[in-house]
């Protein structure tokens, strides 16, 4: 079953619900979520800050979008599309500490948070959008729409909640 904006899965014979960041309702959940994040906002796990994750999701948005260009890693090319399935296959969060592109890896310590805040919201409101059919993430490899919209929430939603947002 396909419907504009959500994702249906069927899995033997029942339906589930996969949150998509192509789902306006969505997304403007996550935006709420985003406004929560401040630079004295501290990780419950992994080494990035405030700051640092906020870039670096900033980032990603760019990435799916074909805006920044990634190089596929070696390992993805074996095991890709394995670990596609395993993460897209239900609403499981994300693991903490994920190996990130290099592409998206934030050196920087400190910067204007709000500024990327707000390039990373005006991203994310503009998956309406859409349309890198051709994008290639770093590890898993080719993705569908469906699949960037899936893991672009659990992306996003991984490191709020590392965040306590």
């Amino acid at each position: 079953m396909r419907h504009t904006g959500n994702i249906f899965v069927l899995t033997r014979s029942k339906q589930s619900y996969m949150k998509t960041i192509f789902d306006n309702a969505i997304s403007e959940e996550l935006v709420t979520r985003i406004n929560q994040i401040n630079a004295d906002s501290k990780p419950f796990w992994g080494k990035m800050n405030a700051y640092q994750m906020v870039k670096h999701c900033r980032l990603w948005e760019d990435m799916i979008t074909g805006e920044l260009p990634t190089k596929r890693v070696f390992i993805g090319r074996i095991f890709g599309r394995m670990g596609l399935k395993a993460v897209t296959k239900d609403d499981t969060p994300l693991a903490h500490s994920t190996p990130t592109a290099p592409e998206l890896f934030i050196k920087e310590t400190s910067g204007n948070i709000d500024e990327e805040k707000a390039k990373w919201i005006a991203l994310i409101r503009e998956h309406k959008n859409f349309s890198n059919s051709n994008f290639v993430h770093p590890f898993f490899g080719p993705m569908t729409k469906e699949q960037i919209g899936i893991m672009a929430y659990k992306h996003i939603d991984h490191h709020l909640r590392q965040f306590g947002a």
